[in-house]
């Protein structure tokens, strides 16, 4: 008798357990259904590219507006393609800056290394920098740039300079007149570069 209502016992137990299991499986169907595959990523985005013609722009917008909420800058982020803004014509997709400014900058400091570089936020900073000649200083470059327009008031320079003294880096006074000379190369490359692709 005691092991006739030990296998019910063990028999109802492995019946709850083979339940339960189904119910799990059950409630899992809504994790099928937000899978995390690149074209579930894509098609709940609501990304305006198209992933057959270029996945990783897709996916990366994708990624971006489900994240923020909306498209690369937020809810009414969008393309603009040939927008004019006043007399400078700007191409871009989402960039709240001026391209030529932006590639003016980074070709200006190429010769430096990159600590960051943001194009939405349009900031560039750079890495300490020592040229072969003077070991014993250092400089880097923290550029901003904001605006469609290609103008001198949508661009800011601010650079950092160090010298090697008693074995420790003392920060140097900063120099208002070597950052607007920076700001102006970087000014005068941009208006090549815009005036090349013209």
């Amino acid at each position: 008798m005691v092991s006739y209502l030990s296998r019910i016992i063990s028999v109802l137990a492995l019946v709850l357990l083979l339940l339960s299991c189904n119910k799990n499986v059950e409630d899992s169907s809504e994790l099928w259904k937000n899978a995390q595959t690149s074209g579930e990523i894509i098609s709940r985005s609501g990304t305006v590219f198209s992933s057959a013609q270029n996945k990783e722009l897709a996916m990366t917008d994708a990624e971006n507006r489900l994240r923020s909420g909306g498209g690369l800058l937020g809810k009414k982020a969008g393309i603009s393609f040939g927008a004019n803004e006043g007399n400078n014509t700007v191409s871009s997709i989402g960039m709240p800056i001026n391209p030529y400014l932006w590639k003016g900058s980074l070709e200006t400091i190429g010769f430096m290394p990159l600590s960051s570089a943001d194009p939405f936020g349009g900031i560039i900073i750079t890495d300490w920098y020592s040229d072969g000649q003077t070991i014993n200083e250092r400089c880097k470059i923290n550029i901003f740039i904001k605006g469609l327009e290609l103008k001198t008031s949508n661009l800011r320079v601010n650079t950092f300079c160090q010298s090697f003294e008693n074995n420790r880096w003392i920060d140097l006074p900063t120099s208002a007149s070597q950052s607007a000379q920076l700001e102006n190369a970087i000014l005068n490359k941009a208006k090549r570069i815009k005036l090349a692709k013209n």
